[in-house]
């Protein structure tokens, strides 16, 4: 089993405690700086986030670039993570102080490169396409596309419906010679999971999200293997 460590660095939105259905356990520290959150008893999964240090969860993170930075700057490098097969890091919309700041204190590492997520309409890939520029300037290497909420599963036959549009996710990927990684649906089996902090891999493993979702996740790994 692969160790894995999530990097959550959206610091005004930390959501990854709570799909993951982690409460708030206190963190502790050792020599090598803090322990991190463990999401199974098998300790393959490890999590830090801002989420785990508030003292009120409704609190909200009102802070300036330099200290944005400073916190990400201490979860990479004062985070025991231990030997770890992937960190992966969750960051907020947009290119901001947080990617910045990922990238600075990552130099001494390997950096893969990014997983760029839209949705398919114009709007969003607007944006996406503003971060793969980003991610040329930065030298970080687009490992792909995901187009989200690539229509909508309906919960009582199954039929997807395009009630947003499909197909812009692909389309930006060919525009700018990305990998086009695949399409998530909307399902609402999805995203109940993720509110209630359920697996959805484990309660649906017959379901297209599952084949959609795992067949990303392969390609994924196989490209960074190949690397």
């Amino acid at each position: 089993m692969a160790a894995v460590g999530i990097l959550d660095v959206d610091l005004c939105g930390p959501s990854i405690p709570r799909m993951l259905s982690i409460g708030r356990p206190d963190v502790h520290q050792c020599d090598a700086g803090w322990v991190p959150v463990y999401a199974d008893a098998q300790k393959s999964l490890a999590l830090m986030s801002i989420g785990f240090l508030l003292e009120d969860p409704d609190e909200a993170v009102v802070w300036r670039g330099p200290k944005k930075s400073a916190m990400i700057g201490q979860f990479v490098s004062d985070v025991a993570w231990g030997e770890l097969d992937v960190l992966l890091v969750d960051t907020p919309p947009g290119t901001s102080d947080e990617h910045l700041a990922v990238l600075e204190n990552l130099k001494k590492h390997r950096v893969d490169g990014a997983i760029l997520v839209t949705t398919p309409q114009a709007v969003s890939t607007g944006d996406v396409r503003r971060e793969i520029t980003f991610c040329k300037k930065t030298g970080v290497r687009v490992l792909g596309i995901v187009e989200n909420m690539s229509g909508f599963v309906c919960p009582h036959c199954s039929e997807c419906s395009n009630i947003f549009s499909k197909g812009g996710g692909e389309d930006l990927a060919k525009l700018t010679g990305s990998v086009f990684l695949g399409s998530v649906p909307l399902d609402p089996l999805l995203s109940s999971s993720i509110e209630e902090g359920k697996d959805f891999m484990q309660s649906f493993p017959n379901s297209a999200t599952f084949s959609a979702i795992n067949s990303i996740s392969q390609a994924l790994l196989s490209s960074l293997q190949n690397d």
